[in-house]
């Protein structure tokens, strides 16, 4: 198996002067880059995704041995020329083998034999197969890529000709990445009414569990689960972590809130063997949950994943994909996904940055399928005045449209940005990590170190020249800011030599944003991030003071 490494962390700088728009770059005054630098290790990804790689065993003696038709004289007499031992008694095979990439299998097949020219047969059980020979014993080395993710039988068989005789051994495997289902929206707990949970409120470092697999129409065996968590009725400022059941609680967070906000952020969760998902409550005071599932990924083919530089497809402000102005209170507007902008007819799912901004009062916005009634939940929730946004991913409907409701009695506008989509033609699927800190710019051991500067942006490499890393599934948290600001990700076209030699070309600053704050507020927001051609993610601060920025994973997209 191949020794893989994520590289996360293998360069990080900031890109002072490079990429600003020609418009604005001077009202930006030039800021000393904080201290950073080239981080000593990666992270490996058969260690960080050990729970996706499996291995497969068949041991010699469930060789399958079997005479061929022939003369046993003439075998055995040519057996004797060929200097092979007459009917060749020992032939047998060991197979092992191991899934190391979404797709993707090792195989090694250890030969036990007289010597004696051989072939031998793999079949890989999608209908291909590879074929070889051999002059006796010997340990071949072979690697497929699956089309289809799912369970599969090799069968490898072993001729003797001269001996007149052969060998079968077979393996059972399955391939270790998840496609992805869509479903709902529907709401999974609620700790205010009881649902999914026992009602009342999740106490200070306590934690809800919630059952996924073998939920409603969610089966049971699912790997991982989208779910847009909510925190409301806070008291105090905190945080909530999610994570399988019966695995460790890692010390990223998901969602971080303030007395009395009501805060939601999505999350790509794996699920426990058990088929449940625990939210951590790390605050000091009660509160209550909220999540509602979206989607599912299981080992069985499905919708893959294809990212894409993040497009705007929707700005009640200046009338793209609706109507102009803003969406009043209670409204419901439907805009076309499919067909438009690389999204191809056909999709299942579409990943969505959804931002609402000038809204009215307070009150929430819902994005659900074309062509039905808008269900109970929320994909976020906002106050007068406020800036937010929030990842979405959402089934599309029939006809290739999605439907938002503004659940507010006034006016709101809404802003749509796409940055990936799901469909039975894309092959990304998820191999979900254990998670883990990226960068946190207020650690000095951070690969970089220093609150990220107005108006520019840092570059860090995650996978490289990986081949077949389609986009990773992150999230991101500003933290100690100082103004208001908005955030925007992806992916770069320079790889950090280039940066490093002086040979980088300049990056066209996005337009979309991830996530939006004020002065004062820590804002998360899940991101997932195209890793374009070379495995380097831009994070601008499209604001005009500095901020602190915090990068965790929890999985990556592969095709391979």
């Amino acid at each position: 198996m191949r020794n893989r490494r994520l590289v996360m962390s293998a360069a990080a700088i900031v890109a002072a002067g490079i990429g600003f728009i020609p418009a604005t770059a001077q009202a930006a005054d030039p800021v000393k880059p904080a201290t950073h630098g080239v981080a000593a290790s990666g992270v490996d990804l058969d260690k960080a995704a050990a729970s996706s790689f499996k291995k497969f065993s068949s041991p010699a003696d469930r060789s399958v041995r079997k005479s061929l038709p022939g003369a046993q004289n003439k075998a055995a007499a040519t057996a004797q020329a060929e200097g092979a031992v007459a009917g060749n008694p020992d032939l047998a095979m060991v197979l092992n083998a191991g899934s190391d990439t979404a797709h993707g299998l090792a195989l090694s097949t250890e030969i036990i034999s007289a010597p004696a020219l051989l072939s031998i047969t793999i079949e890989w059980g999608d209908g291909k197969k590879d074929t070889t020979t051999a002059g006796g014993s010997t340990t071949l080395e072979n690697r497929h890529t699956y089309a289809e993710l799912g369970e599969y039988t090799v069968k490898v068989t072993v001729t003797d000709t001269a001996n007149q005789v052969e060998v079968v051994n077979t393996l059972p495997i399955q391939t270790a990445g998840s496609d992805f289902t869509p479903y709902g929206p529907t709401r999974l707990l609620d700790t205010r009414s009881g649902i999914g949970a026992t009602k009342g409120k999740v106490p200070a470092r306590g934690t809800a569990r919630l059952k996924v697999g073998g939920n409603g129409g969610i089966p049971n065996g699912v790997t991982a689960v989208v779910l847009n968590v909510t925190v409301t009725n806070a008291t105090q400022a905190g945080h909530v972590t999610v994570f399988g059941s019966g695995h460790d609680q890692p010390t990223t967070s998901n969602v971080n809130f303030e007395a009395g906000q009501t805060v939601p952020n999505l999350v790509i969760v794996p699920v426990g063997k058990d088929g449940y998902v625990e939210l951590f409550n790390g605050g000091w005071e009660s509160i209550d949950l909220l999540a509602d599932v979206t989607g599912y990924f299981t080992r069985s083919a499905s919708s893959g994943y294809t990212s894409m530089t993040p497009a705007r497809f929707v700005d009640s402000r200046t009338g793209l994909g609706t109507a102009k102005g803003q969406v009043a209170g209670q409204a419901v507007f439907s805009t076309q996904i499919s067909g438009l902008q690389g999204v191809p007819q056909g999709v299942s799912a579409v990943a969505l940055n959804v931002t609402v901004t000038n809204p009215k009062e307070t009150g929430h916005l819902t994005v659900f399928p074309s062509g039905q009634s808008a269900p109970s939940t929320s994909s976020l929730n906002f106050t007068a005045g406020q800036t937010i946004a929030n990842s979405v991913i959402v089934p599309v409907g029939a006809d290739g449209k999605i439907s938002l409701r503004n659940g507010a009695w006034a006016g709101a506008d809404v802003i749509v940005d796409v940055v990936g989509y799901y469909s039975l033609a894309s092959n990304g699927s998820y191999m979900p990590l254990e998670p883990g800190r990226m960068l946190d710019t207020r650690d000095p051991e951070s690969p970089i170190y220093g609150a990220l500067p107005a108006r520019q942006y840092y570059a860090l490499e995650i996978s490289g020249d990986e081949p077949g890393i389609a986009g990773y599934v992150l999230n991101t948290t500003v933290t100690n800011t100082q103004g208001a600001g908005f955030l925007s990700v992806a992916p770069d076209v320079n790889r950090i030599d280039d940066y490093n030699n002086g040979t980088a070309v300049p990056v066209a600053r996005p337009g979309a944003s991830t996530l939006n704050w004020t002065a004062g507020k820590t804002v998360p927001n899940l991101v997932q991030a195209s890793a374009g051609s070379v495995g380097v993610v831009d994070f601008w601060n499209q604001g005009w003071e500095p901020t602190d920025l915090i990068v965790d994973i929890f999985g990556y997209y592969e095709t391979k």
